[in-house]
């Protein structure tokens, strides 16, 4: 190669500064944004707990942990937790294996309806059984049951139906890949399906089963809507948090027993990534991938099975559209629209203000994520280590820890961006970094997918790292980035635990109004709300989805 050559494919000294300098000044944009946003609330919430008339001190730990409700609520969270992963885990695997090793008729519709919760706030699976089983419920009041579907069993339940499409993907996409060799050499060695079964596929989905495990335990554990809508008298940590700080303005007592939901949460997380770290691959190059063969036994009772629990899924939100189209339930249950004009409080612009909310974190995610994830894997400097760590931290931090977070730290007049509280501005930017880890893990994803070439030819060619990105990895990352903002959108229709604290009357948002109105017994209304709140997320991926196909760009999931 010539000097000539070398030289133009070289940036001058004074470009390669002002390129590091770029590096930099948006390596130290994440970090401020990640320790303003994400840190100091969470250190808030530390500093408040260990605040008292006396100083800081444990004080407040102490009153807490002394109080006998204090270990109720920890072992009933605990054991409501445990029982919905169980539940979630057996069905889910069942399900999952249905429509991954057997020959079903509708497979695409089954793996729609399974879907149908993550379109809605977590609520509304407590909202649905309450219309099946409640006291006024179909079966007890028009059949004649006499069920008792509040507390325990009902928080069990409502989470198990909340945390299964979660538990779905994750295991559907275990049992989706396998090498057919092995069970070729399990059959001709003599074993029936129950010992290949046993011996062959649960040990090959073992960190799937892990993963699923530990990810339906924090959504359990941590979740407040549910609880809230079917607890009755029976309470958990996420509700106590809410009922001191809201009901009692007892903000340190409520900032320990945040404290303390931070602690299963985070564990769980921390066990679920090192059991999924020491995973490694179960399909080589010489694998062959295995196709479910014909089995009329195997296929009538995995059909029962599918069509069975979809159908239980689609019963409890489909009560739920259909309590919104009844005069008084369960009074006058001819059909009206009138429940949709939302001739209640504040009428139709809490959903508005959704529509709003949500979309505005579409676009702020996109940006914020998208500009972190190329921070962390294309520029690599001394923060990469640290933001990497921050990046994936919101998925061990429960909704409504960081929304109580938010409100101490925004609501303080020390703070110089007190001027956010109160604010949309606020809620989105919360929204944001509440769902950040998974938006990050999305756009890494597709980043690593890049190879290392691309940025070598445009280094060849003299372009800078400024250059790269907007020539090269922008568009090729586009149709990811378009996903986040999906995610992000959906995410934030449906999100109740983590904004919960920082509605105002000019703020409130259609999750909230939903726990609002069936707080106070306005069933219909709350369903109507709810139904709105799943058209208008269902809408969105349709509409998605089609100026996708028409751009040409195939094979992006929306719905992670």
């Amino acid at each position: 190669m010539s000097n000539a050559v070398k030289t133009a494919s070289r940036p001058a000294r004074g470009t390669d500064i002002a390129d590091r300098a770029s590096i930099w000044a948006m390596t130290l944009f994440v970090a401020a944004l990640l320790i303003i946003f994400l840190l100091l609330p969470l250190l808030g919430i530390l500093m408040r707990s260990l605040e008292t008339p006396d100083g800081l001190g444990l004080g407040n730990f102490i009153a807490t942990f002394s109080t006998m409700r204090f270990w109720e609520l920890v072992g009933d969270s605990i054991l409501v937790s445990l029982t919905s992963t169980a539940i979630v885990v057996v069905v889910a695997y069942g399900y999952a294996y249905a429509l991954q090793r057997a020959i079903i008729p509708g497979k695409w519709f089954l793996r729609i309806v399974i879907l149908v919760p993550l379109f809605a706030p977590s609520l509304v699976q407590a909202q649905g059984l309450i219309l099946l089983l409640g006291r006024n419920g179909i079966l007890n009041r028009f059949l004649g049951f006499d069920l008792d579907i509040y507390g325990f069993w009902g928080v069990a339940i409502a989470n198990a139906l909340y945390a299964f499409p979660y538990a779905f993907l994750i295991l559907s996409a275990a049992l989706a890949v396998a090498d057919a060799r092995i069970y070729e050499s399990a059959e001709a060695l003599g074993a029936g399906p129950l010992r290949i079964f046993r011996d062959v596929t649960l040990p090959a989905t073992r960190y799937g089963l892990a993963a699923t495990l530990f990810i339906v335990f924090m959504l359990a554990i941590t979740d407040f809507g549910n609880p809230m809508v079917i607890g009755g008298d029976f309470n958990v940590l996420a509700t106590e948090v809410y009922n001191q700080v809201i009901g009692q303005a007892q903000f340190g007592l409520g900032a320990v027993i945040g404290v303390a939901l931070l602690v299963p949460a985070m564990f769980a997380k921390l066990i679920e990534k090192r059991m999924t770290a020491r995973q490694h691959a179960l399909v080589t190059e010489q694998s062959r991938p295995l196709t479910p063969r014909p089995s009329a036994r195997r296929d009538l009772f995995f059909s029962l099975y599918a069509y069975v629990v979809a159908g239980l899924v689609v019963s409890v939100v489909g009560i739920v559209v259909f309590a919104s189209f009844v005069h008084l339930w369960p009074y006058n249950m001819s059909f009206t629209l009138r429940h949709y004009r939302f001739d209640v409080q504040n009428g139709t612009d809490p959903l508005w203000n959704s529509v709003f909310v949500a979309f505005a974190t579409a676009i702020v995610g996109i940006i914020v994520t998208g500009l972190g994830a190329i921070v962390v894997h294309k520029f690599k400097t001394a923060l990469t280590g640290p933001l990497s760590f921050l990046a994936i931290l919101p998925a061990a931090v429960p909704g409504i820890v960081l929304g109580l977070g938010y409100i101490l730290v925004f609501n303080s007049p020390a703070n110089p961006l007190n001027f956010l509280y109160g604010t949309f501005a606020l809620i989105v930017i919360l929204e944001v970094y509440y769902n950040h880890a998974h938006a990050f893990l999305i756009s890494s994803t597709s980043l690593k997918q890049i190879g290392a070439t691309f940025d070598e030819a445009s280094t060849t060619l003299g372009g800078t790292s400024m250059t790269t990105l907007r020539k090269v990895t922008l568009p090729l990352i586009w149709p990811t980035l378009l996903g986040v903002g999906v995610f992000y959108f959906m995410r934030s229709m449906v999100s109740l635990s983590a904004v919960i604290f920082l509605v105002t009357p000019s703020t409130q948002l259609a999750s909230v109004s939903v726990l609002q109105l069936s707080d106070r017994g306005a069933i219909n209304q709350a369903a109507a709300f709810s139904v709105c709140i799943m058209g208008i997320v269902v809408l969105c991926l349709i509409v998605v989805r089609v100026l996708m196909r028409l751009a040409g760009v195939k094979n992006v999931n929306l719905i992670r």
